[in-house]
């Protein structure tokens, strides 16, 4: 019997990292589907069951993180426009011109990983999980540098594409203070990414957690510090920060990561352009989309009336 266990507890460990396990009610549907003497629509009905409980297994977490972080968004310029409506224009400019303009390229080169790390989890290479991740962080990194720049010369930018001098202003104030969050989008985007591959997830009550300290701080800053449009954007900031941290302690701490993340490594410097160009390609098609919407807001400013109009956008 002590042998018979020992293999057992050998075979057990030698298995894929998280093996999804069939329950009782998913043989009682493979036994259903493959009963041929029930009526075909019947059988389709079961077989539409099955995927849809494993497409809400993969897709719910991922849809709760994308809500959450539009969430924070909006939450933002909900407290622009209790501060003024000129605050709440400059806002509406400011985030669609340069903090969507930003989170769609990091998002869209973030979404290398995903691709990566389903293929290496796979082929059972676990620790190329943890590689993928350093090495798509670094490549945003450098990506995010330039960025910067575009942040620090914001005013400047929005004056020349024809936008009125005071809002350009404001704007470029709410700017500066997502500068922090540039490199928040760094690390927080193959995170995200690597958390959702199925050799580990993440548990949404932290994104919850998150978004409730964004409330908080938002509220303390606006309503009892009187920090204005500078202080909520940086608290909007350090939103993203806190979830960063959090993500991080979780990947060191969890036991579902134990084979994923097996500490720092140089294989993160290797192949960066070609890595970059992988990064690049998967973000194509997500910046257009996002960019698409972002010129809309940037001609609103060029309206007769741009307070108003991009009041109007900032609640759209």
């Amino acid at each position: 019997m002590g042998s018979e266990a020992a293999v057992t507890a050998v075979d057990n460990l030698q298995q894929p990292l998280l093996e999804p396990t069939k329950s009782e009610v998913d043989f009682r549907m493979e036994s259903v589907l493959t009963d041929t003497h029930l009526p075909y629509l019947r059988r389709l009905y079961f077989a539409a069951l099955i995927e849809l409980k494993f497409l809400f297994n993969l897709a719910a977490p991922a849809i709760f993180v994308y809500v959450i972080n539009n969430g924070m968004s909006m939450l933002t310029r909900i407290f622009a426009g209790r501060i003024g409506s000129i605050q709440l224009a400059a806002a509406s400019l400011g985030n669609s011109g340069f903090n969507m303009f930003t989170f769609g390229l990091m998002l869209g080169m973030g979404s290398a990983v995903e691709t990566l790390c389903g293929q290496a989890h796979g082929a059972h290479r676990y620790e190329m999980l943890g590689v993928y991740l350093q090495r798509s962080t670094v490549v945003l990194f450098l990506t995010g540098l330039p960025m910067t720049l575009l942040f620090i010369f914001s005013k400047p930018l929005l004056t020349s594409l024809g936008e009125p001098a005071d809002v350009a202003s404001m704007a470029s104030i709410f700017v500066y203070g997502m500068i922090p969050m540039i490199f928040a989008y760094v690390v927080n985007f193959p995170i995200q990414k690597f958390l959702q591959s199925p050799g580990a997830s993440l548990d949404n009550g932290l994104n919850l957690i998150h978004f409730d300290i964004g409330i908080f701080l938002s509220w303390l800053a606006v309503f009892k510090l009187g920090w204005g449009l500078l202080g909520l954007s940086v608290i909007h900031s350090l939103s993203w920060w806190i979830i960063v941290l959090a993500q991080v302690l979780y990947i060191k701490v969890s036991p579902r990561c134990r084979r994923t993340w097996t500490g720092f490594s140089w294989k993160a410097f290797d192949g960066l352009w070609d890595f970059f160009r992988l990064s690049a390609a998967s973000a194509v098609m997500l910046c257009l989309e996002s960019w698409y919407a972002q010129i809309l807001v940037l001609l609103a400013g060029l309206l007769k009336n741009p307070e108003l109009a991009l009041d109007s956008l900032a609640i759209w």
